[in-house]
């Protein structure tokens, strides 16, 4: 299989339980939020985009609290990127892995840091930041500020769906 027919595939995939995990079990219908949140799950997929944010020595950050702190070291539309990706790095670990974002919080620098607070802080901080060309429209990152503990449990129950699928069906979802 092509890799661009791969993409779509997981494309599909992601979209298809976010949906059904908002729309149906949630009761969330909220298209434009919604397909915010499964780009976010397959942009997620690479490792690059997890870090993509760098130091001007290109240096890659991997502490929320080192992003932060570059974040506030850019203008414009510089800045809101690392804001939005700070709110969907917290977002997607405290969401899909909460147990690893807890891992992760030990022993670093992120250790006193709330990665929810943190997640909804950026997000509105991004959604103020006026900028020529959006990345993501500044009223979805609002609305993600405002309901980021809903769309924590909406990404929960899109891994509880996947979970579920892998144990029920020994075929390779991926290959439909």
């Amino acid at each position: 299989m092509r890799a661009d027919n791969r993409a779509q595939v997981l494309r599909r995939f992601f979209a298809g339980l976010t949906e059904y995990a908002f729309h149906t079990r949630l009761g969330v219908a909220d298209p434009p939020l919604v397909d915010y949140l499964s780009e976010l799950l397959v942009r997620f997929v690479r490792y690059d985009e997890l870090y993509p944010v760098r130091t001007p020595r290109g240096e890659r950050l991997v502490q929320v609290s080192d992003m932060l702190v570059e974040a506030e070291h850019r203008a414009g539309s510089a800045r809101q990127q690392v804001h939005r990706h700070i709110g969907d790095f917290t977002l997607f670990w405290t969401g899909v892995y909460p147990e690893v974002a807890d891992g992760m919080r030990r022993g670093g620098k992120d250790a006193f840091l709330d990665y929810q607070q943190q997640g909804k802080r950026a997000y509105w901080i991004a959604s103020t930041i006026p900028v020529e060309k959006e990345i993501a429209p500044a009223d979805i990152l609002k609305r993600l500020s405002e309901q980021f503990e809903l769309c924590v449990y909406g990404l929960s129950e899109v891994r509880r769906q996947w979970e579920q699928h892998d144990d029920e069906d020994d075929s390779p979802l991926l290959l439909g």
